[in-house]
This record gives structure tokens, sequence and C-alpha cells, in this order.
């Protein structure tokens, strides 16, 4: 199905759009000095996109190139107001910080790259889990409408919206590329973990703790390092909106703490330029902002009442005061809106809370493998923590990720704290197992700096000679750089590995199935009505071929003809009723992948008119790839 090597260009292209808009943004509001704002760059891209994207259709554009370019020179105006305004970004890096912060990025995207490119196997091979089924088909039918809003993203699923981040960037990446639709997704999610995710998870880092050469290193190592994100998201779902949002919120989160040490004159710029990526956040998946706002408000919280106790005055406390309650109304708001329904938040709890506590401190969810070195370094900067409650700050986001963790796998299912504090991630302990990592590379970064702080004072205390400093230095490096390679992430991409697997049972599709779709431009003509299972994989004619289908999702709610043909189609030589409702109906094919389901096996006599056809004087065998998948034209009626 392809080679790597082929669509590296296309990788690239995704690489600019990833980078290119919200650079241009971060050097016109506060410039380039200081790496930890170019790396928030990515998140800005991607809330560009997204924000486009919905405004498009508004004002008659087509998505691509065009409102992504305009929406980027708005808010590049924006910024240079803004910086007009505040002055000169009062923020400084260590001499040659920028340049170890480039090499660290690169190295996390091309070791990213290169695992996440040997789990999906081919550029063309597909998730073979449910829920991509309606995102290939979202991002096939954006395509073939110039429309990626939040609207239109929903109408394939037939709702009246939903988040746009994932979809607007990956159609904008099949569009600018000429990619088919299975190879612009591969590409579009390898940019995303290996440059938005690790420059999120850096900028969080350097935010944090002081923009030290030492933390880009370990940051974006760190990234590299875990099996809960972003792996887990490719194999269970697919989750890829909420794959776009996680990766964003560091960047979020970044954007708070760079806020919290703003001067007066330069807050404002400060907290738009957090507004914004909190916007791209909840444009990503308001499941990710929901933790973003949480994450957020731990810190700020805690960075206040620090502030308060050092330094007590009248003005400190009453901020803390009024922050304090407006974020507490702003969470209850939240949380109380994005509730979920009892039929979408059914997951049930799987082990006790000890049990869960466990995993999550070590961010070992589902039964992953600790990785020795990063529960050293968490191990230290608990002890770090301890000793300087000063730090606390820091740690608090990862406390409450373990704690939300542990609230939706280890409490029973009736529990009112997890029906209360977990339900809008449907109570699903795996949205929450990803959101670890999330505040664990902070975490283990601030135990790498702890580490490395004390193995100096302790080789000059002995009077060490200098090249055995250097040689331990480099031995400690080397170690974080293996991370990738640890248990930890294995495990988890070898699931991926698996998901994305053609075999005879394959979920979704088999590579017969694969090559039959792919010849549907030769077979059908472009406004060829489809019917088939979606269950079986076929209604991903839309994806493949830009054939309109009769279902384009799992989870649809078909007419009364339509669930006639369901059942009934096969009948079509002795039934007259069969070619009315097929004549009312427009349909002109019949994709017919027999009746493997893609969830649940007692589910596919649902569609037993259109799985496992014979040829007859109606149906007409027009194509066939081995022994299940094949393609009938509809004539007579």
């Amino acid at each position: 199905m392809g080679s790597w090597f082929s669509v590296l260009p296309s990788l690239l292209i995704a690489v600019v759009i990833l980078i290119v808009p919200g650079l241009v943004v971060i050097a016109a509001g506060w410039g380039l000095r200081t790496p930890t704002r170019w790396l928030l760059a990515p998140a800005v891209s991607v809330t560009i996109a997204a924000g486009a994207a919905t405004v498009a259709p508004l004002v008659g554009l087509p998505w691509g190139v065009w409102p992504m370019l305009v929406m980027t020179v708005v808010i590049t105006g924006i910024a240079v107001l803004l910086r007009r305004l505040a002055g000169p970004d009062p923020l400084t890096a260590p001499r040659r910080a920028d340049v170890t912060a480039l090499l660290s990025l690169a190295f996390a995207a091309v070791v990213n790259t290169v695992l996440f490119a040997r789990a999906f196997g081919a550029p063309a091979n597909i998730a073979q889990r449910f829920d991509n089924i309606v995102h290939l088909n979202a991002i096939g039918l954006a395509t073939q409408v110039g429309d990626a809003s939040p609207f239109q993203i929903g109408a394939t699923s037939d709702i009246s919206a939903y988040p746009n981040g994932w979809h607007a960037f990956t159609a904008l990446v099949v569009e600018l590329t000429g990619s088919s639709v299975p190879v612009g997704v591969n590409v579009a999610n390898l940019a995303i973990v290996a440059i938005l995710w690790p420059a999120s998870a850096m900028a969080l880092s350097a935010a944090l703790f002081r923009q030290r050469r030492l933390v880009f290193i370990a940051s974006a190592a760190l990234s590299t390092g875990f099996g809960a994100f972003p792996a887990l998201f490719f194999n269970w779902g697919v989750l890829y909106p909420n794959l776009m949002g996680y990766a964003m919120v560091p960047a979020g989160l970044a954007a708070v703490v760079l806020s919290m040490e703003e001067r007066r004159g330069g807050l404002v710029r400060a907290l738009l330029l957090a507004a914004l990526i909190g916007g791209g956040v909840f444009l990503g998946h308001p499941n990710a902002f929901l933790a973003l706002l949480a994450f957020a408000t731990v810190f700020v919280v805690s960075s206040l009442t620090a502030r308060a106790v050092s330094n007590p005055t009248r003005v400190d406390w009453v901020l803390l005061a009024s922050v304090t309650a407006g974020l507490a109304l702003v969470s209850v708001a939240v949380w109380t809106v994005f509730r979920t329904s009892p039929e979408h938040s059914w997951w049930s709890p799987w082990q006790d809370p000890a049990q869960a506590f466990g995993q999550g401190l070590l961010v070992a969810p589902r039964g992953f493998t600790p990785t020795v070195t990063i529960a050293v370094l968490l191990i230290a900067a608990a002890v770090a923590v301890a000793r300087r409650p000063r730090l606390l700050p820091s740690v608090l986001p990862f406390a409450v990720a373990v704690l939300l963790f542990v609230v939706a796998s280890g409490l029973r299912i009736d529990h009112p704290v997890r029906e209360i504090l977990t339900n809008p991630w449907y109570n699903d302990s795996n949205r929450l197992a990803a959101l670890i990592p999330l505040a664990a590379v902070p975490a283990a970064t601030l135990g790498a700096v702890v580490i490395v702080d004390a193995s100096r004072r302790l080789a000059a205390r002995l009077g060490l000679p200098r090249w055995s400093r250097q040689l331990a230095g480099a031995v400690a490096l080397a170690l974080l750089a293996t991370v990738a390679l640890g248990p930890n992430a294995r495990i988890a991409l070898a699931e991926v590995r698996e998901a994305y697997a053609y075999t005879e049972e394959a979920p979704i599709l088999t590579e017969e199935e694969q090559a039959l779709l792919e010849r549907l431009d030769e077979t059908t003509p472009p406004d060829a009505l489809i019917i088939g299972s979606p269950r079986t994989g076929a209604s991903l004619a839309l994806a493949f071929a830009e054939r309109e289908v009769t279902e384009r999702h799992v989870f649809g709610s078909p007419s009364e003809d339509l669930l006639f043909l369901n059942r009934h189609l096969r009948d079509i030589d002795e039934d007259p009723q069969v070619c009315s409702v097929v004549d009312r109906l427009g349909i002109d094919y019949v994709l017919d992948f027999g009746r493997h389901d893609v969830m649940d096996q007692s589910l596919a006599p649902a569609y037993d008119g259109v799985q496992d056809l014979d040829p007859g004087e109606h149906l007409v065998l027009v194509d066939s790839e081995g022994t299940d998948a094949r393609l009938f034209r509809i004539e007579g009626c």
C-alpha cells in the first residue's frame, strides 16, 4: 500500500501547515527570541485552522488555503497591535536555549514519526476501529463539499455540530497534498504526534522551569515515552479529535503559566493568547478543554495561594479570593453543560482504587508496564516537592489527572463522585488515562532537573574532573533518549500495530475490500448512490471515492425505506416493492462485504438484505476482489 518515502512531501506540507501560521502570529506579537513562545506556534496554527474552517462557509468561502491565509493575517494584525500596546516580550532565555530547543524538538519529531509510521504499517492503512468510519467519511465529505466547519462535520454523524479542529487540519492536508483520505489522515496524524504534541509538552515544561536547556531536552525525550498518550487514541475509538485537543492542552496551560508572570502592560496580551489557544483546545474536543480548565484552575489557585502566603498583602488575598471564586463558577458551569447522557456514560470501572492509584502514579494505565527511567524521575519530583513546597503548583495538574483516572477506573459505577467528576468524559477511563502523560511530562522533567542539579553539586563536592561529569551527563541524556524504547510506549505501539493490521478478520476492511473501494472511481459514476452495511466498512465508499452512501456511519437513524432495503434488498427479483423503494431513494449500486460486523456480530442480521448477495436479474456483478468483496449494479428498476 505504498512506501512512507513516497509521502514525505505530503508530511512536510502538513508540518508547514502546523508551524508557519502560528509562527507568524507569535513573531508579530512577541518575537522569536524565546523558545517557549515559538513552541506555542503549532497550537496557534491549529486554532487558526479550526476558526477559519468555522467562519469560511459563513462568508461563502470553500475550505482551503485562502480562509487559512485570511485568518492568519487577521490574527497577525491583532498581535502586532497588542505588541505596540504592551511593548517587547519581557521573557528571556538562557544562551543557546533556542538551538537546544530546536534540536530537541527535531529529535522528538524524528523518533515519533518513525515509531508511529511503523505502527501504522503503510501510508494507506486505516485504523480498524469503528469510530474511524465516521472520521474518514467526515474528511471525505469535507473535501468534497469544501466545508470543514463544526456544522458540516456534525452532519456526517447526523448531529448539529461536532468539534472540527482535527477535521479542519486533516481536510486541509488532503486538499493541499492531493493525497487520498487514508493517506492524508495518516500524514496529518504523524504531524500531530511529531510536532504539535512534543512542542506543546516542551512549552509547558519550559514555562514552568525557566527555559533551562536541560528542560527542553528532557521534556522532548519524555514526549516519546508514554503509552497512554498519544498511542492509546490510535487504538481506542479511534479518538482522533481527542488526539488533537489533548495534544494542545499543555500549550494552553503553558500560556496560562506565562500570563501569571506578566507585567500589567502585557497581561492583556498574555491572557488573549491563552484564550486563543484555549479556543483551539475546545474546537479540538470539549473533553480536552475541560482538562485544560481543571489543570489551569489548580495551577492558578495554588500559585496565587503561595504568593499570598509568602508575601501577604490585602491585594493578594482579594485577588486569590476573586480568581478562585470565578474559576469555581466557570468550572461548575462547564461541567454542567458538558455532562453526557446515561446511554453515553455507561463505561464501567474495572479495578479497585488502590490499583488505579498505582497505575496512575507510574503512568501505566491499562496494565502498561512502567518504564523505570520515568518512574525514577517521578519519584525524584515527588521528593523535590516534599522538600520545596513552592514547586507544588507544577505537579498539581499531574495529581488532578491521576485523581480523575482513579475515579473513573476505580470507583463503583453509581458512585456520586464518579458521576460528578468524570461524566463529561463518558466515565471512560481510557479518555482519562490519556490525560496523565500530559501532566506527567513536566513532573518527570522536574525530576530530571532535580537529579542533574544534585549530581552536579555532588560532583563539585567530590572534586571530580570535568570529563567525568561530562561523561555522566552524556549517559543521563542517553537514558532519557531511550524512554521511547521502554515497555510503556512499546506495549501501546504494539496495540496500534494491531489496530492498523489487515487480516481476514479485520474489523472494518480487508485488503481485498480496500482494493475494491479504491477502484470505485473506475467502476461507478461520480453521482452514484451506494447502499451497503456501514458495519462492514461498505460506507467508506464516501471516504475512498467520494461516492455518496446511504449511511455514513454506524450509529445512524435510517429512514423506514432504508430499513426495509437493509433487510430485503436481496429479495429484489421476487418482491416488486424492493424496486419501488430503490427507485424512491435513487440507489444505484450495492457494496457487499459479507457479514463480518465491526463491533457486534449479533447486530449483523439488521443488514441481511445487503450482505452475502447472489447475482440475479436486478443485481449485476460489476466488480469483485477475493471472496467477500463485491460490487453490484442495480438494473431493471
